[in-house]
């Protein structure tokens, strides 16, 4: 026998939930519900106070002779104090997105008070504000919407430059079926919502940064920090799992040092397959925004080694910007461990990960 709840104004999902016969398959309704209209509650909240959060810097903007000088004192001043306040969460680059947030979309909190379905996240409209185009940012937004598109969706469609392509072609099914299936991985990503640090840093939670880390990568980093720590040649530790993001995507510095005797920055990374260009192009651009956003007047450039857990030639990459091989040669490596170094370290770590490993299974035995 079906039961549908009496309406609820303030609980949106209590309207749509039947009971059947199944209360496994009702409990599941439920949480999920549940979890869909939380989600879309914080969509709305997080969209709305960034759009305002840009049209008071906009407003503030406009009292200096010199706006666009005066708009970067503002931000910058405000930068520091929400950040002393609240934590992290509203860095420079988050401050301009969201006043260029407020002019892209000067309407958008109109439509949220008219509707709240339909409505992307924050993190699509960041991506979103990439597209200079705005007939086809507009396009983009539309087909976000009526077609659910994750934010990974969203970002490839944008990369590969979708929208014309579909302009342009007299396949457009063809173009789109293509599409479905590059896309069809990241459109099952059921967590997404759970793993975003920007709605993690909104709601003033601790990052959980679990879902980035294997367990015999977490071991690894774990006595690869208390193995730099010990070397005695000035290395201090700064985070572990350090969140940058950028425009398109959002990185995790496995671990961060500063070394007070070479006076910078050292940058870890631990990959679980063989090291590739790409591994060690990410490392230079983790160096590159270090040395702008980190670095103070005094430091010498940061310095990155990209590690590999599984047992290759190739087990540590040393990566410093172009222009400061010199300054490695001469003086980083007298203080950095050698490869052969790492490379023990870390097949030790791997040993004993296993061993206890299989002394947990043979006690559960």
């Amino acid at each position: 026998m079906e039961n549908k709840l009496e309406r609820n104004e303030q609980n949106n999902f209590m309207d749509t939930f039947v009971k059947t016969d199944n209360v496994l398959n009702d409990m599941c309704n439920i949480i999920e519900s549940s979890r869909e209209a939380a989600y879309k509650a914080v969509n709305v909240a997080l969209v709305q106070r960034n759009w305002l959060i840009g049209y008071r810097i906009a407003e503030e903007e406009l009292k200096g002779e010199n706006r666009s000088e005066y708009g970067l004192q503002v931000i910058k001043k405000l930068s520091k104090e929400l950040t002393n306040r609240y934590g992290k969460g509203y860095d420079r680059g988050t401050l301009y997105r969201c006043e260029k947030f407020y002019k892209t979309f000067p309407e958008i909190v109109a439509s949220l008070r008219q509707q709240s379905r339909g409505i992307l996240s924050w993190t699509h409209y960041r991506t979103l504000l990439q597209v200079n185009d705005k007939e086809a940012r507009d396009w983009y937004e539309k087909e976000a919407i009526e077609q659910t598109w994750s934010v990974r969706t969203l970002q490839r469609n944008i990369s590969s430059q979708y929208y014309y392509r579909m302009l342009h072609t007299q396949k457009k099914k063809l173009v789109e079926n293509e599409m479905k299936e590059l896309t069809s991985q990241d459109q099952n990503e059921k967590l997404e919502f759970i793993k975003n640090p920007v709605v993690a840093e909104f709601l003033g939670f601790s990052q959980n940064t679990d879902f980035t880390e294997s367990d015999l990568e977490k071991s690894i980093l774990s006595n690869l920090q208390k193995f730099l720590m010990e070397l005695g040649k000035g290395y201090a530790f700064v985070a572990r799992q350090q969140h940058i993001h950028t425009e398109k995507q959002d990185y995790y510095i496995d671990l961060v040092f500063y070394n007070y005797i070479l006076k910078c920055f050292v940058l870890i990374d631990l990959k679980t397959e063989k090291i590739t260009h790409q591994d060690v192009g990410q490392m230079d651009m983790y160096i590159k925004m270090y040395d702008e956003i980190k670095r103070s007047e005094g430091d010498n450039p940061t310095l990155g080694i990209v590690l590999c857990s599984d047992t290759d030639e190739d087990i540590a990459r040393y990566s410093v910007m172009h222009g400061n091989e010199q300054l490695f040669a001469s003086k980083y490596k007298l203080y950095l461990p050698t490869k052969e170094e790492l490379k023990a370290e870390i097949e030790t770590q791997k040993a004993m990960f296993y061993l206890q490993q299989q002394d947990s299974k043979n006690n559960i035995e």
